[in-house]
């Protein structure tokens, strides 16, 4: 009986144990296929949130070695006469320029000459006006032609953007802006599209802008579309939004003007005040200020006012010079 008992009880063990190892005996394959594909699909899961994020984490680097590369080739550094030149906008050669300051220069000093100004102080005005004035023609004429730039820039992104909403590629869009903005926007982007004719790719054809005018809405131009090219993404969004940006920073610039025009009055007024006074004291009574520039103790104090006139300049400039 004994026997037959503990018979009966390893038949049920072998029984339990095959239920448990091999539940399609009982008809319960189904359930364990759903646990094995569950688990599957977990790892599966795993599987596809880790090269999603490997993914992001190369796209990161990706871009952030494009920033790298850009901020590296972008670095300030000392600009040459043709580089300045080229910046400002001006066809004319590096040679010409300097001939037509020296031009420029002799004629200085040949007016000074005629005025009865001594020759050794006109030969030093005439030497330092062959930089100054030069460099500060440059500025100017920089200046300028930034602004005019910068003033059709939005319109061209914006141009852009309908290009490839339209279904047309980034070259073919660039090319429309090259050919219907207005100047001087339209002859920067020729020449990208000239890059791209001998070989160039997008990322180094679009640098020719930022070296043209290095100012900073340019530089999120540049950045935009080569960071698209070397991760991707959605482009005309980004110019979309790059657009509006644009668009606000000469909106915040129109402001700046408005508010500073006030303090620059003010400053041209009392700058100008001397000069006024000087003239009327000279007109009403010809030798009173003749000490100054006939006596030694006299020259002194002109230098000395001259000095305080140019640092009030200087600080007044200052002032009213806006970060934004």
């Amino acid at each position: 009986m004994s026997s037959l008992i503990l018979a009966l009880l390893a038949f049920l063990s072998v029984g339990a144990l095959g239920a448990a190892f091999v539940p399609s005996i009982f008809g319960n394959s189904k359930k364990v296929d759903k646990r094995i594909s569950v688990y599957s699909g977990n790892m599966r899961d795993k599987n596809k949130t880790k090269n999603l994020l490997r993914n992001k984490e190369n796209k990161r680097k990706a871009i952030q070695q494009v920033l790298d590369d850009h901020a590296q080739k972008n670095k300030k550094k000392k600009l040459s006469l043709k580089e300045k030149i080229f910046q400002s906008g001006m066809s004319i050669s590096k040679g010409a320029y300097i001939r037509n300051a020296i031009i420029a220069n002799v004629i200085f000093f040949i007016v000074l000459f005629l005025i009865e100004t001594p020759v050794w102080f006109a030969a030093i005005m005439s030497v330092g006006m062959a930089y100054v004035g030069a460099m500060w023609f440059l500025g100017f004429k920089k200046k300028r032609y930034q602004a005019k730039y910068l003033n059709e820039l939005p319109n061209a992104v914006e141009a852009i953007v309908r290009g490839i909403k339209a279904g047309m590629p980034l070259n073919d869009s660039i090319r429309v802006v090259a050919k219907d903005v207005k100047e001087p926007v339209r002859s920067e982007f020729a020449r990208v599209v000239a890059q791209q004719a001998i070989g160039k790719g997008m990322a180094d054809s679009i640098m020719v802008l930022y070296d043209r005018v290095p100012v900073s809405e340019v530089n999120f131009l540049v950045v935009v579309i080569a960071v698209q090219e070397q991760s991707g993404g959605n482009l005309a969004e980004a110019l979309q939004n790059l657009s509006q940006v644009l668009r606000d920073r000469k909106k915040m610039k129109a402001k700046v003007k408005a508010m500073a025009s006030e303090a620059k009055a003010s400053a041209g007024i009392i700058g100008s005040l001397p000069f006024i006074v000087a003239i009327l004291v000279s007109i009403a009574s010809p030798g009173y200020l003749s000490p100054l520039f006939e006596t030694p103790m006299g020259n002194v104090w002109l230098g000395i006012a001259v000095a305080m006139l140019s640092m009030g300049g200087f600080i007044m400039n200052k002032m009213i010079q806006f970060d934004y």
